[in-house]
């Protein structure tokens, strides 16, 4: 059988190459310049610069703003106290019992009943009389201290009672021009001290004070010897007299009726003495026991005869002044009003 060879399958062409695209490029563009900036141009290759990173700075703590006329910190303690609760203390401190500044009129209103402050001399005012000038005129001191503080001068003089007790009442106020004793303020005292002695009345001055004013020369230190002089004729009709000394109480004061008490009280801490520790040292060229110008100092070596504070002042003085007053007839004024 004969078979015929068969033909070969026919084989495929090539296919046609397609035609080359161009090469594409990745190459970024350069961005042109923001003509808003300035240029920078690089560091050269041979001389490379190490940026530092700088260091973060940490947060400042935020502070605490505390609205004014709400808390005031002590400065004994740190405490911060809550001016209500302060002022209802007393101006107090509740934590350590530090005695803040007060004013006579704060003063007055924390010893006195109620309605019962009869004020003497309240327009009596002082006066250049020795046409003082420097800095500032004592005028214009007058005028200043007269504006901030609602006073005339430095001293607050009246016939009270306290508790049942009719008294006669003197109270400095260290706010106007640093208490310190001019003509205005040893008159107001010694008419004190004279009308005490003609109603038969105890005696109460409580004290605050630099010393005698300076402005008025001779004048102020005159007063020391017109104020101890009223005190030796009240002494004399065996009336009595209770000194308070308060912080501070120095120089021509202490030196005159703040110590010439029949019974001399102080506020703890106040600082008590005729001139300051400086001048003290420097004068006697030895060493100073510390706090020796402090009432509890004071109250070791006897000059004064008892620490009270200033929420307890009031009963003490009720006391003492029964213990004074025990005895006398009605009519002399020393008891019941």
């Amino acid at each position: 059988m004969n078979v015929s060879p068969q033909p070969n399958p026919p084989v495929p062409s090539p296919p046609t190459p397609l035609p080359l695209l161009p090469p594409v490029s990745f190459a970024k563009k350069p961005v042109p310049p923001d003509p808003s900036e300035p240029a920078v141009t690089p560091p050269p290759k041979d001389n490379p610069t190490t940026f530092v990173k700088k260091p973060k700075m940490a947060g400042k703590p935020r502070k605490r703003e505390i609205p004014e006329g709400l808390w005031t910190k002590c400065p004994k303690c740190s405490t911060m106290l809550f001016d209500k609760e302060l002022d209802e203390n007393l101006k107090v401190c509740s934590q350590c019992q530090y005695h803040f500044p007060i004013g006579s009129r704060e003063r007055i209103h924390s010893l006195v009943e109620t309605c019962t402050f009869e004020e003497m001399d309240a327009q009596m005012t002082s006066v250049d009389a020795l046409g003082f000038t420097g800095v500032a005129t004592y005028t214009s001191k007058l005028e200043a201290y007269q504006r901030s503080t609602g006073l005339k001068d430095a001293v607050v003089t009246g016939i009270c009672r306290i508790g049942e007790h009719r008294a006669a009442l003197g109270v400095m106020d260290f706010g106007f021009l640093g208490g310190s004793m001019g003509s205005v303020v040893g008159e107001k005292l010694t008419r004190l001290i004279e009308r005490a002695t003609e109603k038969g009345l105890p005696l109460i001055i409580i004290s605050t004070s630099g010393g005698a004013r300076m402005y008025e020369g001779m004048f102020s230190l005159m007063q020391m010897a017109k104020t101890s002089a009223a005190l030796a004729y009240h002494a004399k009709a065996r009336l009595p007299y209770f000194s308070i000394l308060t912080h501070p109480t120095t120089a021509g004061v202490m030196a005159s009726y703040a110590t010439l008490g029949d019974l001399i009280l102080a506020e703890p801490g106040a600082m008590i003495g005729f001139a300051g520790p400086r001048v003290i040292k420097d004068t006697t060229q030895a060493e100073l026991p510390p706090g020796f110008q402090t009432a509890e100092f004071l109250l070791e070596r006897g000059l004064i005869d008892a620490i009270v504070p200033r929420n307890e002042l009031k009963e003490r003085l009720i006391t003492y002044l029964g213990y004074v007053t025990a005895g006398r007839n009605c009519s002399s004024g020393l008891a019941k009003s």
